[in-house]
């Protein structure tokens, strides 16, 4: 049962285009496991700190930000003219985090951006956090801080 008012992505076609929908199955929560409906993605999760032999929902946040965010950088770039160095990276932290009794969120994406100048690179990784839709879904939300290393 879902608690989504517009449950159907498509029923709003006029005002977005829906590019792309992953979809997995999960069960067990987590401790058990997730696949994607194309077979790509079939892991074992387990608690984060456990002995689990699976990743958690925290490090596949994670890697997907850090993946999206990327090519963030790579459009602010492009529409700038700028050169990216081949060796760029993100780090992305991702941490649970528990107040009186709530689970919560927090991110630090860490960028690397070797041999650009710090003003470019702030300037690249500003445009990024505004257009990558990870940061959207998280703007506002969560705590979240854009390191240049």
């Amino acid at each position: 049962m879902e608690n989504n008012q517009n449950s159907n992505p498509t029923a709003d076609a006029t005002a977005k285009k829906v590019l792309y929908t992953g979809k997995t199955h999960t069960t067990g929560g987590r401790d058990g496991s997730s696949k994607s409906s194309d077979g790509r993605l079939d892991i074992s999760l387990s608690s984060p700190g456990s002995n689990g032999a699976g990743t958690n929902p925290e490090q596949l946040f994670a890697a997907g930000w850090s993946a999206c965010f990327i090519g963030a950088i790579g459009l602010a770039a492009a529409k700038n003219k700028i050169t990216l160095p081949a060796d760029l990276a993100v780090d992305t932290e991702v941490d649970l985090c528990l107040t009186d009794g709530a689970y919560s969120l927090q991110a630090r994406l860490n960028v690397s951006l070797p041999g650009l100048s710090p003003e470019i690179a702030r300037l690249l990784t500003d445009a990024a956090h505004q257009t990558c839709p990870y940061s959207k879904a998280t703007r506002g939300n969560i705590n979240v801080e854009i390191n240049l290393v």
